[in-house]
């Protein structure tokens, strides 16, 4: 990933690249990512993560 720096402008590239991971969902694969997860805890995460998602989509609809 590259982000380039204008007008020494530091702190907005910084802002601009976190942006970056975050719509990319690195940030959030690293963290997932710094302990071993053991595969019944990952298929529980994923269920609560579909099951957050529906009712957000379905809270949304309203």
């Amino acid at each position: 990933m590259e982000i380039k720096v204008h007008n020494n402008n530091v702190e907005k590239a910084l802002r601009d690249l976190k942006r970056k991971l975050q719509t990319d969902g690195s940030i959030a694969d690293l963290r997932n990512r710094r302990f071993y997860e053991k595969p019944s805890e990952k298929r529980n995460r994923k269920q609560k993560e579909a099951k957050r998602k529906r009712a957000k989509a379905r809270n949304f609809e309203r």
